[in-house]
C-alpha cells in the first residue's frame, strides 16, 4: 500500500514540476510510510526524489524502526544526541544532491529548526510548498482508510452511548468532558485522541470553538459535545446538541433549523458538485429560517489522518467532490450568551452520492 503511494507521490512530484519533497514527524510521513514517530527536539525527515529511493535523517534510537519497517528501499542518515543533527542532514543533502534540485516542504507542518537544517546544508535560498501535492494525494480515501474512519466513528459513537447515562444536572463541564475521554479509551480508541473534547453548556454552547470550563450543568441548558477518537491512525469528529431538561421555543426552533441543514448539506455532497456547493445547501436553510448571521464558520472541513484536512468546506472552495473523499458536516446557530446548536457528522463521497459514517441520531435528545 505505502508502495503504491510512493509511487503516487513521485508522479504528482513530475506533475507539480518539483524534483524532491521534505516531511516531518507527522500525518504525511505516516502515510507515505506507514511508520509513527514523534514530533520532537530530535528531527525525522523523510526526503522523497521524484527518480532513486527516499532518504531519511532520524535520530539513532529510530534506526531500527525505520530500517525494518519500510516497504521499500532507502537511504537512512543516523546522529546521536551528542552530534546533533548536521552532519546527517549534510550526507542526506550529498546523497541527493539536494542544492541542484527544486525542493518542496509541508508549509503548515514544518518547524523552523527543520527548515533551517535544510537550509544550511544545500544554500538553497527558499524552498516551494508542497501542501497542494500532498493534499491532492490524501483527499480521496482507500477502502482501508475508510474502514479505519468507520472504526473511528463507532468508537466515538460507542463512547457517547456510554457516557450519556452518567451526565446530570449539577455536574461540570469538566467532569462530563472527563468522562467522555474515559468512555472514548475504553470503546477501543487510539490512546492519542484527535483533539480535546468540547463540553459546552448553556451560554458556552454559543462558542462554536469553547474550551471545557467548571460551570454546573443547569436545567433549560442545551448542552453540545464535540468529540472524537481515531482508530489506526485515521479519526472520528462527531457534534451532537442535548436538551438539559426542557428548553424554549426559540432553542428548539434553533435546533430543528440545524437539524434541517445538516441533512440539506449531506444530500449536497455529491461526486462533482463543488466543496461550495455544500455549505451553499446548508447555509440556505438557515438562513431562511431567520438565523443565517449566527452561521458563524465554514460547514465543515476535510478529514482523515488530521482532524482538520483537505478539502475545506467553506463557501468559496470550488475543489470539485470525488468518490473517497471524506470531510464533515457541520452546521450551527449560535446565539450570544443564550446557547447555540451544532450537529456534525462525518461523510465520504461514493460513486452516485454520499455516505454518512456517523448514525447517531440526530432528532433532540433531552437529558435529565
Amino acid at each position: 500500500m505505502t508502495i503504491a503511494r510512493l509511487h503516487k507521490l513521485q508522479a504528482a512530484l513530475a506533475d507539480a514540476r518539483l524534483d524532491c519533497v521534505a516531511a516531518i514527524a507527522g500525518p504525511n510521513l505516516f502515510y507515505l510510510t506507514g511508520l509513527s514517530f514523534h514530533l520532537s527536539e530530535r528531527p525525522t525527515v523523510g526526503f522523497f526524489p521524484r527518480d532513486g529511493d527516499p532518504v531519511f535523517v532520524v535520530g539513532r534510537l529510530e534506526e531500527s524502526k525505520i530500517r525494518e519497517g519500510l516497504p521499500y528501499p532507502a537511504r537512512v542518515f543516523t546522529y546521536t544526541d551528542d552530534e546533533g543533527p548536521g552532519g546527517a542532514f549534510g550526507q542526506a543533502a550529498a546523497a541527493l544532491k539536494l542544492g541542484r534540485l527544486r525542493l518542496g516542504v509541508e508549509a503548515r507542518r514544518m518547524r523552523v529548526m527543520e527548515l533551517r537544517l535544510i537550509e544550511e546544508v544545500t544554500g538553497l535560498p527558499d524552498v516551494d510548498e508542497a501542501d497542494p501535492v500532498f493534499a491532492r494525494l490524501r483527499m480521496a480515501k482507500d477502502a482501508d482508510e475508510i474502514a479505519a474512519m468507520r472504526a473511528a466513528v463507532a468508537i466515538a459513537e460507542q463512547a457517547l452511548a456510554a457516557t450519556l447515562p452518567a451526565i446530570r444536572l449539577g455536574m461540570t463541564e469538566r467532569e462530563a468532558a472527563a468522562e467522555l475521554i474515559t468512555q472514548t479509551l475504553r470503546a477501543g480508541s487510539d490512546a492519542e485522541l484527535p483533539f480535546a473534547p468540547i463540553v459546552a453548556s448553556g451560554p458556552n454552547s454559543a462558542l462554536p470553538h469553547a474550551f471545557v470550563t467548571d460551570r454546573r450543568l443547569q436545567a433549560g441548558d442545551l448542552l453540545t459535545l464535540d468529540w472524537g477518537a481515531s482508530k489506526s491512525g485515521y479519526v472520528a469528529d462527531l457534534t451532537r446538541t442535548f436538551a438539559l431538561g426542557e428548553i424554549d421555543d426559540e432553542l428548539k426552533r434553533i435546533y430543528t433549523l440545524v437539524q434541517d441543514a445538516n441533512a440539506a448539506g449531506i444530500a449536497a455532497a455529491q461526486p462533482g458538485a463543488a466543496a461550495a456547493d455544500v455549505d451553499a445547501a446548508a447555509r440556505r436553510v438557515i438562513a431562511a429560517g431567520g438565523y443565517g448571521e449566527y452561521f458563524v464558520h465554514r460547514v465543515g472541513h476535510g478529514l482523515g489522518l488530521e482532524g482538520h484536512e483537505d478539502p475545506s468546506m467553506h463557501g468559496q472552495n470550488q475543489t470539485r467532490l470525488e468518490a473517497g473523499m471524506t470531510f464533515t458536516v457541520e452546521p450551527g446557530i449560535y446565539l450570544p450568551g443564550r446557547g447555540g446548536v451544532r450537529i456534525e457528522d462525518d461523510v465520504v463521497v461514493t460513486a452516485d452520492g454520499a455516505e454518512s459514517l456517523s448514525a447517531y441520531p440526530r432528532e433532540l435528545q433531552v437529558l435529565g
